[in-house]
């Protein structure tokens, strides 16, 4: 799936661009790409009075959240490319249903979604800002999903490091924060770091690449829209889920038809894949979203950030190690500027 969250500035002063960290979900928002994606997490971490009573400390929530968020991209992977069930659109779509499920059995179960009594939602603020945020949603979650039929894991969490300069250039290019010296600095610091690896991919597919490229500017565009369209209203990753779930998998029933139509339940009934296989992955998937809860309020915004890059680099170390992945020198170099642009882009509080 690891994001839908808004910080409580109000729109007239610099964004906080800084404190989006992780909800990837994987883009790395809700579940699928990581969906707790690696750029939402630290938006909530100042505004999460919604966040569950029980504390759970850094050092026992962190290595949780890398295993589940490392577990759904790797799950995902293994039922696109080994189990050769190719369909996205449709995956997507049944981890939404899913959450948008499981996040109404905890409301009324748990105490977790308590938040959701904090949101006032209208039929005027469902339309200006949640339906718009979940079209956003719904591609970024679709062609991140998609880049994985012809990306590695390793090339495509080298090519998330470039959202944070995608979340400045359409700042910049809305009016809503001004350039400074030490952030165009830091955009060409990433952008070179990110233009490396690519140059350094042996499996280089210019599809894929689009793709993805694409599915980092319709995240970036969504969290830019959120700082803009929900100022002020705290919601933190699970109530977002509980909001944005249902949308997002009503607009993919409507994609469905005309991408990938009825294959995938051919697929299914022909045994392709069981549904213990899809149960399983989008439990984790939901997993991810519950732990995300948790973690908003275990650490500071950049402990987040380094459990974030920790977590890429154990990732892309891994796919190579026991998936057979292969990276070079140049990716390498590549990355590590890049991940130094990250951190700085952090530490400057996005300013």
């Amino acid at each position: 799936m690891s994001q839908e969250k808004s910080h409580n500035a109000p729109p007239a002063e610099t964004p906080q661009y800084a404190q989006l960290e992780a909800q990837e979900h994987d883009e790395e928002s809700i579940p699928l790409d990581t969906k707790i994606a690696q750029f939402e997490l630290d938006l909530d971490h100042d505004a999460s009075p919604s966040s569950p009573r029980i504390k759970v400390s850094a050092a026992a929530i962190i290595p949780v959240w890398i295993v589940l968020s490392s577990t759904v991209i790797i799950y995902n992977n293994r039922v696109y490319n080994t189990l050769d069930f190719r369909y996205p659109v449709f995956l997507v779509t049944w981890h939404l249903s899913f959450a948008a499920i499981g996040t109404r059995v905890l409301q009324r179960t748990t105490h977790l979604l308590d938040g959701t009594k904090d949101v006032h939602m209208s039929k005027s603020m469902f339309m200006r800002s949640i339906l718009p945020i979940g079209v956003l949603f719904s591609g970024s979650l679709i062609l991140s999903n998609t880049a994985y039929l012809y990306l590695s894991i390793s090339y495509i969490q080298m090519l998330k490091a470039f959202t944070p300069v995608a979340i400045l250039l359409i700042s910049w290019l809305s009016r809503i924060q001004e350039p400074s010296r030490k952030l165009v600095m830091i955009v060409c610091m990433i952008s070179t770091g990110v233009a490396l690896t690519s140059h350094g991919e042996l499996h280089f597919h210019l599809t894929g690449f689009l793709i993805q490229a694409a599915a980092v500017g319709f995240e970036a565009s969504r969290l830019v829209m959120i700082q803009i369209l929900l100022h002020g209203l705290k919601m933190d990753p699970l109530v977002s889920l509980h909001y944005y779930a249902p949308v997002c998998a009503a607009i993919n029933l409507l994609v469905l038809p005309f991408t990938e139509g009825l294959e995938p339940f051919y697929a299914i009934g022909a045994g392709k894949i069981g549904w213990g296989v899809l149960l399983s992955n989008a439990a984790v998937a939901f997993l991810l979203n519950v732990a995300a809860v948790f973690l908003v309020g275990a650490g500071s915004g950049l402990v987040l950030t380094l459990a974030g890059v920790f977590k890429d680099i154990l990732l892309i170390t891994g796919s190579v190690l026991f998936f057979g992945g292969s990276i070079t020198p140049m990716q390498i170099f590549g990355y590590s500027v890049a991940l130094c642009g990250l951190v700085l882009f952090k530490t400057s509080g996005g300013k």
